[in-house]
This record gives structure tokens, sequence and C-alpha cells, in this order.
């Protein structure tokens, strides 16, 4: 999806054009640019999320992002690099998945047996947590690129 489209989005569903305007003290046209997907570079219309990436790219700091997800109530975890290889086989993958979904469970019940989770515990639950996200992430991913034609063959030989 496309800045824009992102925008005109949230605009519909959460306000609207005079409410955003006035809300950020700029005009409806303005914010009627953000929206329509043309191309107002020069004239400062620049739509904001189209700026905030080009922050991020200029300075290659994942606090801008980290930021902006706590402020979303959410936390921001990279996408792992793409391992995907032909013949990828979802069967191991799934079990990996849930081994570290019990990794997370088992530290959640570790930590909650004294019914009092400590600042040490919480930060190794979101550890736990934050690498199930990845990993289940680059399963995604390799789902998504992998060799169906292998995959389907694994998941019909068991």
């Amino acid at each position: 999806m496309e800045s824009h489209e992102v925008i005109q989005q949230a605009i519909d569903k959460n306000s609207n054009v005079k409410e955003v305007a006035a809300q950020l003290a700029i005009s409806s046209s303005l914010v009627y640019k953000w929206a329509s997907g043309e191309d107002y570079k020069g004239d400062g219309a620049t739509n904001p999320l189209d700026r905030v990436q080009k922050l991020y790219e200029i300075t290659r700091d994942d606090q801008l992002i980290h930021w902006l997800c706590q402020k979303a109530g959410g936390v921001f975890v990279r996408n792992p690099p793409s391992k995907c290889v032909k013949g990828f086989e979802v069967v191991p993958a799934t079990q990996e998945i849930v081994k570290r979904f019990a990794d997370v469970l088992s530290a959640i019940s570790k930590a909650a047996s004294d019914s009092h989770i400590s600042p040490e515990e919480a930060e190794h639950i979101r550890n736990e947590w934050d690498d199930l996200k990845r990993y289940a992430e680059g399963f995604v991913r390799c789902c998504e690129e992998g060799d169906f034609v292998s995959l389907a063959k694994t998941m019909h030989e068991k």
C-alpha cells in the first residue's frame, strides 16, 4: 500500500479531512494533497509518512521507528533477512515455531510461578517473544518465496 493510500484510509476510517486539518493547524487542501498520491515534491506538500520514511533512509536510525511504534502502543521487531532455499520444508519449520512458542510459555510460567514478574523476568519474556516473532516472520516470508512444488511433495509424503 502506498503512503497516500494509508493516509486516505486513516482519514476515511477515523475522522475527516477538515478535522485532521484543524487538529494539525494546516489547510484542508494540504491534507487532500497528502491523500491524493500526486507528486508534490518541492512545494512542501510531501506527506508526513513519506517524510518520515526519507528521514529514516537518511539516518538509518531504528530509534525513529521504535519511537513511532511505542507511540502507537506497539514495538518494532525487524524482519529477518530471507534465508529461503529451494526445497524449503514446512514441517520442521513448523515444529520450530511450536518449540519457540513453548519457550515463550515456559518463560511466562516460570516468571509467574511466584505471582510476581520482576523486570528481569519481563525482559526475558520480551526477548523470547521477539525471538518467536522474528522466526515466525521468517517462516511466513519463506512460505511467500519458497519452492511450493517441493513443499507440496513434502506435505503429501507424510
